[in-house]
């Protein structure tokens, strides 16, 4: 019996552990996905803070107001 405890302890210390490459995919996988959604929310912001042409009026120094199409702002200078 001593023979095959021996040879038990033997094969146990032979063993390596083997790398997990399910695991480590799954973390890239993850992290590629939260890199994206944070690059998504970012744009979704960028695009918030950019005033888009839906007909806004230009309020001229006076108070007289126009769309902003007729009439341009008064050039810089004059």
């Amino acid at each position: 019996m001593a023979g095959t405890v021996g040879a038990a302890i033997n094969q146990r210390k032979r063993t390596l552990a083997t790398p997990n490459y399910g695991y480590e995919k799954r973390q890239r996988e993850l992290a590629k996905k939260q890199k994206k959604q944070d690059k998504e929310r970012a744009k979704e912001q960028r695009k918030g803070d950019v005033p888009e042409h839906s007909g806004a009026t230009y309020v001229a120094p006076g108070g007289d107001q126009a769309p902003a199409a007729d009439v341009p702002p008064p050039a810089a200078g004059n």
